[in-house]
């Protein structure tokens, strides 16, 4: 338990808000290169109070291409929009690539995060008046990728670690995937690609991050949002795992839209009928009754 919810429970309010961030390993992440600092991923907690919380939470993965991350659109924002919906957030800084301090290939550095981050908002479902099981993910771009990556390769936890929270499963329970980066096949991402598997990837690992192909029964539902527009990554990602999902009975939804850009986040400043995409995540988070439907 962080300071700032310790202190707020001693004095019996809740915590509101950004709260500090909580690192996800005590001591070295596995999978550390370079510096040691560059390998500590955190988790952010983005707080509503217990009168208004639903029971639901998400961890949030922002986009950049697996070599920045996109913090305001695809984070705060975020955050701040599940919030204002009773949904306890989390913004995941999971490890990237920066130049020969954090060299390419990152390979399941970041997955090992987001299966941590979720791993560790299970753990600790009841300090934040969470329903351990209506958490869920969203991605955004390579964020996305990340997040889909998840949302296929989950584990129920290892009953016997010492660690508690490698005891916990890291499956979410719904995921978002905004303009995801999905396959490293052909319609990939190339940054997004040279930065997880470096310049010459291994089959074996393209065909592992290649999540189209990965998904079966037991992958929780998913809520795509893409627009044709979008040059950078393409919407036959989308495509790909819709079709996927489909093939697997797996309830999936995507929102399409004609117009764009890559990166539009919410698209709450757009006068594009692509703004629009939030209000339908909102109704389908309902009718999946991860949220109250009122």
């Amino acid at each position: 338990m962080n300071l700032a919810l310790f202190v707020a429970l001693l004095l019996g309010a809740d915590p509101v808000g950004e709260q500090p961030a909580l690192k996800l390993w005590a001591e070295k992440a596995p999978e550390s290169v370079g510096k040691d600092e560059l390998n500590q991923p955190i988790l952010t907690p983005y707080l509503v109070p217990k009168e208004k919380a639903t029971g639901a939470a998400v961890v949030i993965c922002p986009g950049g291409g697996y070599g920045f991350l996109a913090m305001n659109h695809e984070g705060k924002e975020i955050a701040e929009w599940l919030n204002a919906r009773g949904i306890q957030a989390f913004i995941l800084q999971y490890r990237i690539v920066r130049g020969a301090d954090r060299p390419a290939p990152l390979g399941k550095a970041p997955l090992l995060d987001v299966q941590r981050a979720i791993r560790m908002v299970r753990a600790k479902a009841k300090d934040y008046q969470i329903d351990p099981n209506r958490i869920g993910v969203w991605g955004f771009s390579a964020g996305g990728h990340l997040a889909s990556s998840v949302t296929v390769h989950w584990d129920k936890g290892d009953p016997k670690a010492k660690d508690p929270i490698e005891q916990v499963s890291c499956r979410p329970d719904f995921s978002i995937l905004a303009y995801p980066v999905i396959t490293m096949g052909p319609k990939t991402h190339g940054g997004s690609k040279k930065n997880l598997l470096g310049d010459k990837p291994d089959p074996a690992q393209v065909e592992f991050f290649s999540n189209e192909k990965h998904v079966t029964k037991e992958t929780p539902p998913v809520f795509l949002f893409h627009t044709a527009e979008d040059k950078a990554v393409v919407i036959e990602n989308s495509y790909l795992f819709k079709k996927a999902c489909e093939a697997a009975g797996v309830p999936v939804t995507l929102a399409e839209y004609e117009k764009g850009v890559h990166g539009i986040g919410l698209a709450s400043k757009s006068d594009l009928p692509a703004k629009e995409w939030p209000s339908k995540l909102e109704a389908w988070l309902k009718e999946q009754k991860i949220i109250p439907m009122k």
